[in-house]
């Protein structure tokens, strides 16, 4: 049997290395089109020069089933043309590049790419116009040709991408008008799916059209900025509810700014700045009151309207906005009394008002931040020899800190490692934020999760990234210098660098929403090329290729007697114990189970990705356990829910539970990642939810503003997944503990139900009810199932009622001893459950009493040891009855 393993082994080495010859060979057309862009252009990398397959060896080229599928092309630092045999790329998928050195014309051929889904041709030097065949790649999603030299009109064609969702033609020379639909072709307004119009830094000129925006678009960021527009802006632009930033600063535009803007109710950012329009900043505009409508934009953020005479009083609402962060009004005619004595957040950290007429303030005991009042007549009165009426000089801006690292200094090209404090090449570029929502550039907490995130996002080591040289650029961007240093490594693989630049470059990484759109053009790097594919002769590719033909033979016979042998084996292995499903192989006892769908964790790898179990990746506990955060070695934050040794469950129960999270499947469920069962561990691996519980935000402890639009969009969310449970899951699955920390927020504040750990299958034979031991949360639980122990999913539906009272009223189950049940009008209060009155089972001999109609306790009672994914926040009693 020795013997026979190490032949198998033998012949399998010998196939791996025949299947890479065999199946690395490009199609000779793709290759054909390779070579030929290889011949155009100049410094491309030393692996093109060693290997004539381009899918085997060539850096940058993705291939599947001998096609060329993806082109990444970004920091090679190519120089050249982009000639149009790249049109004969006919899978081609994705092609991305940021390469100054490319120049030329785009070939009209790109349209012949007929399966492209993402074209990012950015911070390039392609010149003359777009061409219009762009139009017929229908797959198209995502379009950046930003940061060229690009001439001529916006194709109206570009209104066919039906698909598309990013459109960034940004930082061009393109002139003429926006287009839009007609009688005579496409035009902008078709594209309905698109969420960033980004224009600005262009020549374009005309009108805004008013057909370009209606209800049924879904945009965000509209950035037309720094263009040449006129006339006035439509009213339409009201119609987008969805719209957060709005740039239309810096063009030539006029007349009255629609009063409808007030239905942009997610608007985070509105800037109409240096245009002649009437009342807003570095506009010509006559003597006018302040527009009312700015003080009901809940959202809004940042409020700039500078250099206009403005009078009347400023409306005290402004300053209690949820959101708004600055108010900057200097250079008006504002007069009178300044009123700050409201409800203000600690977010509003800057209210300049120099050079105005106030001549009374009223504070309130809430405002502690700046409060500049130069150049008013209050500061010759009762501030006089105030803070705020003396000049303020703003911090300097944030950068990352070295001075951990003393005086060690680098070489010109390498640079600190802020983490490590040696020397490497990192991978850096300039970032810049279009529409970011605050302007103190100080504010280093605000910068430090940009940090955060950015190592958290990218996969990268913590404390691996550096931001430098932070000003707003005559454009009024946020411009940094960013750096990305490697692991305990000088220099970045390839393969990083291509999965970094992919992130940043199609917008996979997304910033803390403070930052708002960005774009980021790298350097190119400086690879230290250490090891190389050898180049496989002629001959000696004949040669293999002509054992491989034997091999494979042998190796289909030995695989056939293998396979045999082993079914025999299961067979065996199943008769004597009864977890045959099982892995054998594994030194626990018992093995750990193999299921589709969930990913099988050492605890090694765990322990790595959670820092040992540290505190400080500590989210949340229960009476099961408690439950990390954990950075995968691929990128992915996940939770990770390990189990205390008395709280663990038998192998065949931990099973049973990995099987049903694993196969329940939907976008309102949080779903399992892998599961860990080794050295006396229970863990299971769940995605990470990045917004916490619903309760959390309902309390504020998330810092999460949940509006009515919000509030709906989870009450729905929710109840698709408690839908999925009941309905479509198979066998049906009732949850047993529905409440507002087991519905947990992703970073779309996309509701997702969470911790089955309790719920209980329904199999078709028993579809009226369960008989069960009673388990839930006092407060959410049915009174029925309670007194009964009759489950069925009415039960679920009962605890989903509380939900909702508790998303509408924001206030716990219990609360101070009160049932919110019974606080609310119109609900009758002998009814005990969501499925029958208590007349019908109360009656019943020894029948437990009704949960509710006793007193409340007033705290909440210790936690059970049923667990709770509630990323710390305490949590009232179960109810187990023995």
């Amino acid at each position: 049997m020795a013997a026979m393993t190490r032949v198998l082994f033998c012949c399998l080495l010998l196939f791996s290395i025949c299947f890479d010859v065999i199946y690395a060979e490009t199609n000779a057309q793709d290759a054909a089109v390779l070579r030929s862009l290889k011949d155009e252009w100049g410094n491309t990398p030393p692996s093109w020069d060693k290997s004539d397959d381009p899918c085997a060896a060539w850096e940058g080229v993705t291939c599947n089933n001998s096609r060329v599928t993806s082109l990444g092309l970004s920091t090679m630092g190519l120089t050249g043309k982009m000639s149009g045999d790249i049109g004969g790329l006919s899978e081609l998928v994705s092609l991305l590049s940021y390469n100054p050195g490319l120049t030329g014309s785009l070939s009209p051929r790109l349209g012949d790419l007929q399966k492209l889904t993402i074209l990012i041709l950015a911070g390039c030097s392609f010149t003359n116009s777009i061409p219009s065949e762009l139009g017929n790649l229908s797959e198209l999603t995502f379009l950046a040709l930003n940061s060229n030299n690009l001439s001529g009109d916006i194709p109206p064609s570009l209104g066919k991408l039906s698909k598309l969702y990013w459109l960034d033609l940004a930082d061009n020379q393109l002139r003429g008008q926006i287009p839009v639909s007609s009688v005579f072709g496409p035009g902008l307004d078709q594209l309905k799916q698109a969420k960033h119009f980004h224009f600005n830094k262009n020549q374009l000129s005309g009108e805004i059209p008013s057909d370009l925006f209606s209800s049924d678009m879904s945009l965000i960021h509209v950035l037309f900025d720094g263009n040449q527009l006129r006339g006035s802006i439509p009213s339409t632009v009201g119609l987008v509810q969805t719209l957060e930033v709005l740039r239309l600063d810096r063009n030539a535009l006029k007349g009255d700014v629609p009063t409808n803007l007030n239905n942009l109710s997610n608007i985070i950012e509105l800037n109409l700045a240096h245009n002649r329009l009437s009342g807003l900043s570095n506009n010509s505009f006559p003597q006018s009151e302040a527009p009312d409508w700015f003080s009901t934009l809940q959202s809004l953020t940042t409020l700039l309207i500078e250099y206009g005479p403005l009078k009347g009083s400023i409306p005290s609402e402004l300053f209690s906005l949820p959101q708004i962060q600055q108010v900057k009004l200097r250079n008006n005619t504002f007069g009178d009394k300044l009123d700050m004595s409201g409800n203000i957040g600690q977010q509003l950290q800057l209210v300049d008002l120099e050079n105005n007429n106030i001549s009374s303030v009223t504070l309130g005991s809430g405002y502690k931040n700046t409060l500049m009042l130069i150049d008013n007549p209050v500061c010759s009165a009762s501030l006089k020899n105030t803070v705020y009426c003396q000049i303020q000089q703003p911090a300097g801006p944030y950068s990352t800190s070295l001075k951990n690292c003393g005086a060690e200094t680098c070489d010109s090209e390498q640079k600190l490692n802020p983490q490590s404090c040696k020397c490497a090449y990192p991978y850096e570029g300039t970032l810049y934020f279009r529409a970011p929502s605050f302007r103190d550039l100080s504010n280093s907490s605000l910068f430090r999760s940009l940090e955060m995130s950015l190592w958290t996002k990218l996969g990268l080591s913590p404390g691996s990234v550096s931001l430098q040289n932070l000003f707003f650029n005559d454009d009024d961007y946020l411009q940094m210098q960013l750096q990305l240093f490697p692991h305990n490594a000088k220099y970045f693989s390839r393969s990083e660098v291509q999965r970094i630049g992919f992130s940043l470059s199609n917008q996979t990484y997304k910033p803390p929403a403070e930052f708002g759109p960005y774009y980021f053009i790298a350097s190119p790097y400086a690879f230290g090329d250490g090891h190389r594919r050898s180049h496989i002769s002629t001959g000696m590719l004949a040669g293999i290729t002509t054992g491989c033909a034997f091999m494979v033979l042998i190796l289909a016979a030995l695989g056939i007697y293998a396979f045999r042998q082993k079914k025999r084996a299961e067979k065996a292995v199943s008769l004597s114990r009864p977890f045959a499903s099982w892995a054998p192989g594994r030194n626990d006892a018992g093995g750990a189970p193999q299921l589709k769908g969930a990913r099988w964790f050492s605890y090694d790898e765990v322990k790595k990705c959670t820092n040992n179990f540290s505190e400080s990746n500590q989210i949340g506990s229960g009476g099961y356990g408690k439950v990390y955060k954990g950075l995968l070695s691929t990128g992915q934050v996940v939770a990770i829910k390990r189990a205390l040794q008395g709280s663990m469950q038998g192998g065949l129960e931990f099973k049973t539970e990995i099987e049903l999270l694993s196969r329940v499947h939907h976008k309102n469920l949080v779903g399992l990642v892998g599961f860990c069962f080794e050295q006396g561990e229970q863990m299971l691996v769940y995605d990470f939810m990045a917004n916490g519980t619903l309760r959390e935000s309902l309390s504020g402890k998330s810092g999460i503003h949940l509006d009515w639009k919000r509030r709906i969009k989870v009450a729905l969310g929710s109840a698709r997944g408690l839908a999925y449970l009941h309905e479509l899951a198979h066998p049906p699955i009732i949850h047993r503990d529905v409440k507002s920390t087991n519905i947990l927020l992703d970073e779309n504040l996309t509701a997702k139900v969470a911790d089955f750990g309790l719920s209980k299958l329904v199999s078709d034979s028993s579809k009226g009810h369960v008989s069960t031991q009673v388990k839930g949360t006092l407060g959410y639980l049915d009174p029925e199932y309670y007194m009964t122990q009759q489950l069925t999913e009415k039960s679920d539906v009962y605890s989903f009622g509380v939900v909702m009272l508790e998303l509408i009223t924001s206030r716990q189950p219990i609360e101070k001893g009160k049932y919110i049940v019974r606080e609310n009008d119109g609900i009758n209060t002998n009814t005990t459950s969501a499925s029958s009155s208590g007349t019908e089972f109360g009656a019943a001999k020894g029948a437990p009493r009704h949960p509710y109609n006793d007193s409340l306790p007033r705290k909440d009672a210790n936690e059970s040891d049923a667990f709770d994914y509630s990323y710390g926040y305490t949590l009232p009693a179960k109810v187990e009855p023995k």
